[in-house]
C-alpha cells in the first residue's frame, strides 16, 4: 500500500492565547484580544524570518549583542501594478526574547536561522521601506489612473475601535461615533462661519464682506436673548417645582376614555408592557373607587392616559395636556426613586418603570439621560428574576409567566435604543439571560385561570406579533450597539456588510409580515414605528465608512445605503398619529431624524460643490432640489417641535445655514454673507417662537426661579455649544 504523502501543516499566525481561545487574532504585538483580557501575548516561532519579495537587500545579520526583543510585524498586501501585474509582499516576524527558552516562553526555537538576531533598527527600517513602497504605489498613477488608497485585501481591515480624535467630551457627556458625519470637510465653511458669528469676538479677519459685521453683532445679541427666554421657560417646567407628597390629578373620565385606546392601538403593540384585560379591570376599579387601587396602579393608569394623549391633537389645549403629562411622568419617576420600599419590587413597579421611560422618550423629558435609568430598570428586573425563563423558576401561573417574558423582551428593546441614543455600552449581553420569547397569543386567550396555553403559528397575527418581529432582529441590533459603543470594539468592513445585510433582511421580513396581515389591525403607525426602530441603525453602522466614500469608491455602498436610509426615515408613510409623535418625540425619534438630516445635508453640499466645479449646476438640478426640499421639511418640523415645547433652536439655525450655503453656491454669491444672514434670520424667527412659549408658562416663585436659573447657568450654559456632531441636541437648548 502506498504511503499517503505527508501533509504540510499551515503556518500558525495567531498568538498562542488566541489559538487557545479559538478567536480571531489581529496579529499585533500585543494583539487586541490579549490587551483587552490583560493576558500575556506570545507567538510561536515557525521556521525562519521571511524577507519581502522583490526587495533589493535582505536583512543583514547583526554582530552586536542580542536585542531586547524582535518586533512583531506582519504585512500581506496586494498592490496593483502596470499591465495588470501584482506584486505580493510578505513579511512575518515573531517576538523572541534574547534569553528565553522553550521552558520559559512556550516558543519553539528549533531551526531558527542566524539572521533572526537582526536588530530592532533593521526591522524598523524594513517596515518603513515597505510602507514607503506602498505609499508610492498609491500616490503614483498606474496607466494614467490614480488608484484608491485601499485595495480589496485592505477593506476587511479592522476599524480598531474609535480614533481618539473622534471621541469628543461635550460638557458632561462623551460623544463618539455620532461625530463621524459632522466632521466631514463639506461642513468646514459652515463650522468656521458659525463659530465666528456666535463667539462674540468678531474681528473681521475671516469674513471678506464688510456687511457681515453688523449681522454678526445682531446674531450674538439674539443668542443672549434666546438664552434668557429658555431659562425662564425651563424654570416653569414641572420637574423644577414638584415637591414630596405631590398627588397627580387625573383628567376627566371622558378624556381618559379617549386616550387609553390610543395607547393600546399604537405603542402597546410594539412595547408589550401590560395585559390588556387585567389593565381594563384595574382602570374600571380606579374610577369606581380611587382609594381601592395602589399608588403603582394609579401611576400606571395615568401614564397610559398621558402616552395616549401624545397621538391626539388637542388644539388650544395642547400645552395644558403636555404639562399634565409632564407632571405624571415626574411623579412616577419620584415614586420609583423614592424611599427603598419593597412594594415597588414587583411586576407593577416594572410596568410603571417601563411606561415612565416610554413617556420620557415621547415627551422629551430627560430622554437623553434614559441610559442611566435603564441601569436601574435592568437591575430591578434581574432582581425579580426576569432574566431567567419561568420554566427554571418555581411554578407560577401561565399569565404571570407570559407577563414576565413580555416585560423582559420590552426591557431588552429599550436597552438597545437607549444605548444607541446615548452612544454608551448596552450593559447587557445575550449570555446574561435565558428568558425565552413570549408566546404568539392574544391577550384574551389567557387569564388568571389559564393552565395550558397553545401558541399560535408564528405567521398568525396576534397582539404579540410586533414584539416578536423586533425580537427576531434584537441579537443583530444588540451586536451593532456593542461594536459601536464598546471600549475595545473591533469593527471591520466585512462585519459591517454582514450586520447591514441582517438589518436589511429584518426590514424586509417586517414589511412582508405586515403586508400579509394588513387586514388584521396593522396600521401605518405600526409600519412607520417598526421600520424606524430597525432601519435607523444603518446610518451609525455605515457612518465611519460612508465618510470615506468620496476619497475611496470602494466604500460607495456605505455612502449609498446611508443616504437611502436617511431619506426613508425622514419621509415616513403619511399617518396623523406618527406625525404627532415626530413633532413631540425625543430619544430614538429625534436621534434618527438628526442622523438623517446630517446625512442629507452632507450630500446636498457635496453635490452643489461638485456640480459647481463641473459646470453642471443648471443641468443637474432636479436631484439637488429634492435634497433641498428634504432639508426644508426638516426645518419645518423643527418649527413644529419648538411650538410643542422644545427649546432646542440650534437645529433650525444649522439647517437654515445649510440651505443658504447651497443657494449661495448656485447663485455665485458670497457664501459667508448668505450664511451669516441665514443664522441671523433664524435666530430672529426662533426668538419670536420662544417668546410665545415663555408667555404661556406659569412661572414659579422668584426664589425657585433664582435657584433653577443658577443651576442651569452652572451646569448647562446658554450659548450655542458648538460641537462637531452639530445636529445633535445642545445641552443648553434642550429640556
Amino acid at each position: 500500500m502506498d504511503r499517503e504523502p505527508r501533509r504540510r501543516r499551515r503556518l500558525a499566525l495567531s498568538c498562542l492565547e488566541c489559538q487557545r481561545r479559538k478567536v480571531k487574532c489581529d496579529r499585533n504585538n500585543p494583539c487586541g484580544r490579549c490587551t483587552s483580557f490583560k493576558s500575556q501575548c506570545t507567538y510561536k516561532a515557525n521556521g525562519d524570518l521571511r524577507q519581502p519579495r522583490s526587495m533589493s537587500s535582505p536583512l543583514s545579520p547583526s554582530t552586536n549583542a542580542p536585542p531586547p526583543s524582535v518586533q512583531v510585524a506582519q504585512f500581506e498586501t496586494n498592490r496593483p501594478a502596470a499591465e495588470g501585474a501584482r506584486h505580493s509582499f510578505e513579511f512575518r516576524a515573531r517576538t523572541i526574547a534574547p534569553d528565553s527558552s522553550p521552558s520559559t516562553t512556550g516558543r519553539s526555537m528549533t531551526g531558527l536561522p542566524s539572521r533572526a538576531q537582526a536588530t530592532e533598527q533593521d526591522i524598523r527600517e524594513l517596515i518603513q521601506r515597505v510602507q514607503r513602497l506602498e505609499e508610492s504605489s498609491v500616490s503614483s498613477p498606474v496607466n494614467g489612473v490614480h488608484r484608491p488608497s485601499e485595495t480589496n485585501r485592505d477593506i476587511p481591515a479592522r476599524q480598531s475601535g474609535l480614533e481618539e480624535s473622534h471621541i469628543i467630551f461635550k460638557k458632561t457627556r462623551v460623544s463618539e461615533w455620532g461625530n463621524w458625519l459632522g466632521m466631514a470637510p463639506e461642513f468646514a465653511k459652515i463650522i468656521t462661519c458659525f463659530q465666528e458669528a456666535t463667539e462674540g469676538n468678531y474681528s473681521g479677519t475671516w469674513f471678506q464682506d464688510p456687511e457681515t459685521g453688523p449681522l454678526v453683532t445682531q446674531a450674538c445679541s439674539l443668542i443672549q436673548k434666546c438664552g434668557a427666554l429658555i431659562r425662564s421657560i425651563k424654570a416653569g417646567r414641572p420637574s423644577r417645582s414638584l415637591y414630596p407628597g405631590f398627588s397627580p390629578a387625573p383628567p376627566s373620565r371622558e378624556v381618559a376614555d379617549m386616550m387609553v385606546p390610543l395607547y393600546f392601538r399604537s405603542f402597546e403593540s410594539t412595547y408589550r408592557i401590560l395585559h390588556v384585560p387585567s389593565f381594563w379591570a384595574e382602570y374600571q376599579r380606579y374610577w369606581d373607587n380611587p382609594d381601592s387601587v395602589t399608588t403603582g396602579q394609579r401611576l400606571k393608569i395615568l401614564l397610559v392616559i398621558g402616552i395616549g394623549s401624545s397621538l391626539h391633537g388637542h388644539g388650544d389645549r395642547d400645552a395644558e395636556f403636555r404639562n399634565m403629562a409632564h407632571q405624571w411622568v415626574c411623579a412616577a419617576q419620584t415614586w420609583l426613586s423614592g424611599p427603598l420600599e419593597k412594594d415597588r419590587l414587583d411586576i407593577t413597579g416594572l410596568q410603571v418603570h417601563c411606561l415612565t421611560i416610554l413617556a420620557r422618550y415621547i415627551f422629551s423629558i430627560g430622554d437623553d439621560l434614559v441610559w442611566m435609568s435603564m441601569g436601574s430598570l435592568i437591575h430591578r428586573a434581574m432582581h425579580l428574576g426576569l432574566h431567567r425563563d419561568p420554566k427554571h423558576l418555581p411554578a407560577m401561573p401561565v399569565l404571570q409567566a407570559e407577563l414576565r417574558r413580555r416585560l423582559w423582551a420590552t426591557i431588552l428593546e429599550m436597552v438597545v435604543q437607549a444605548s444607541l441614543d446615548s452612544e454608551m455600552p448596552p450593559r447587557l449581553s445575550l449570555d446574561e439571560f435565558d428568558t425565552e420569547a413570549p408566546s404568539n397569543n392574544n391577550d384574551h386567550e389567557m387569564d388568571e385561570s389559564t393552565i395550558v396555553l397553545e401558541p399560535n403559528p408564528k405567521g398568525t397575527y396576534t397582539t404579540a406579533s410586533m414584539q416578536l418581529i423586533l425580537l427576531d432582529s434584537l441579537p443583530t441590533r444588540l451586536r451593532i450597539v456593542q461594536l459601536l459603543n464598546g471600549l475595545h470594539s473591533e469593527l471591520s468592513y466585512v462585519d459591517v456588510l454582514k450586520l447591514s445585510s441582517d438589518i436589511v433582511d429584518a426590514c424586509r421580513a417586517c414589511s412582508t409580515f405586515i403586508k400579509e396581515n394588513e387586514g388584521s389591525g396593522v396600521t401605518a403607525f405600526h409600519r412607520n414605528l417598526l421600520d424606524f426602530i430597525v432601519r435607523r441603525l444603518l446610518i451609525p453602522l455605515h457612518g465611519p465608512f460612508a465618510s470615506k466614500a468620496r476619497a475611496n469608491p470602494l466604500f460607495y455602498y456605505s455612502y449609498k445605503i446611508s443616504l437611502d436610509t436617511a431619506i426613508a426615515l425622514i419621509s415616513p408613510e403619511p399617518d396623523e398619529g406618527f406625525s404627532h409623535l415626530m413633532a413631540l418625540g425625543g430619544g430614538l425619534l429625534r436621534e434618527g431624524i438628526k442622523d438623517s438630516a446630517t446625512t442629507i445635508s452632507l450630500e446636498l453640499i457635496a453635490q452643489a460643490e461638485a456640480q459647481s466645479l463641473d459646470g453642471t449646476l443648471d443641468r443637474n438640478s432636479q436631484y439637488r432640489e429634492t435634497l433641498k426640499q428634504a432639508v426644508r421639511d426638516r426645518i419645518s418640523l423643527s418649527v413644529v417641535r419648538i411650538r410643542h415645547g422644545e427649546t432646542n433652536i440650534k437645529i433650525h439655525a444649522y439647517l437654515s445655514m445649510i440651505v443658504a450655503h447651497v443657494e449661495a453656491i448656485e447663485s455665485g454669491s458670497s457664501c459667508e454673507l448668505k450664511i451669516v444672514q441665514s443664522v441671523r434670520d433664524s435666530l430672529v424667527f426662533c426668538h419670536g417662537l420662544l417668546e410665545e412659549q415663555a408667555s404661556a408658562v406659569s412661572l414659579p416663585s422668584s426664589n425657585d426661579m433664582d435657584i433653577a436659573t443658577s443651576l442651569d447657568s452652572e451646569q448647562e450654559g446658554f450659548a450655542f455649544d458648538f460641537d462637531l456632531g452639530f445636529f445633535g441636541p445642545d445641552v443648553g437648548f434642550q429640556y
